[in-house]
């Protein structure tokens, strides 16, 4: 069995992307997906095979070194991203071969999200497009086209200092060109496809960092590539 044949995945697919095409049909862009929950630890908590797959809409991204009100939110959780830019149209079914050469560029994301609690119910976590609130995204570069890591480093940078440094990339993520491919299984299984253009943010590079009430600034980058950062305000 697939992992988008899962009868919790499919409803709760269902849910968010009528979401999704509502916004679009109100005027929304979309910018590409997003996917998460995808730690061993997560899906063997949610009896899971793979990540889960939300959405992302243009109105979610913020510049790098904006302020993001977290007033109201329940708990905000920063994760350093690699964000994989598509140069053309994957299938559902594709190999990880055929995922990675469809792969036009990398760059750095940072994604907020509001985690309201610890998930346990897939289908409410995919209806609502996985804690998702904003992103920030840095210039994608070419030279990393087909998933090419070698060289790259994760530096995560709290309240202004070094916090944590992730040199395997792939290491709480799995494979990047695997995720790709099941982004595109999942998006086939449910009616859309994901296309040229389209952008994936692949999941935190480090166990998703909790923002602490008094925490100003949390900044990330994929070394060499630029520094990204967001700042909070309540």
């Amino acid at each position: 069995m697939n992992a988008w044949d899962d009868p919790r995945i499919t409803r709760g697919m269902e849910k968010q992307l009528a979401d999704r095409r509502a916004r679009i049909a109100a005027g929304e862009k979309p910018i590409g997906w997003k996917v998460g929950l995808g730690t061993k630890a997560a899906m063997d908590k949610l009896g899971t095979k793979m990540p889960l797959v939300g959405y992302m809409m243009e109105k979610s991204i913020v510049p790098n070194g904006a302020t993001v009100s977290v007033r109201g939110w329940i708990q905000p959780v920063a994760e350093p991203e690699i964000a994989v830019y598509m140069a053309s149209d994957l299938a559902g079914g594709a190999s990880r071969e055929a995922a990675a050469a469809a792969v036009g560029s990398l760059g750095p994301a940072i994604e907020l999200a509001d985690l309201p609690a610890p998930p346990s119910d897939v289908e409410a976590v995919l209806a609502g497009n996985i804690f998702h609130r904003t992103v920030t995204l840095g210039t994608p570069d070419k030279s990393r086209a087909g998933v090419k890591l070698d060289g790259l480093t994760g530096l995560i940078f709290r309240q202004g200092v070094p916090d944590a440094r992730q040199e395997d990339l792939q290491q709480n993520i799995g494979n990047i060109a695997d995720i790709v491919a099941h982004v595109a299984g999942t998006l086939a299984a449910n009616g859309e496809k994901l296309r040229a253009g389209d952008l994936i943010i692949t999941g935190s590079l480090v166990p998703p960092p909790l923002i602490a009430l008094d925490e100003t600034e949390f900044a990330y980058q994929l070394a060499p590539m630029e520094r990204l950062s967001v700042k909070f305000g309540r």
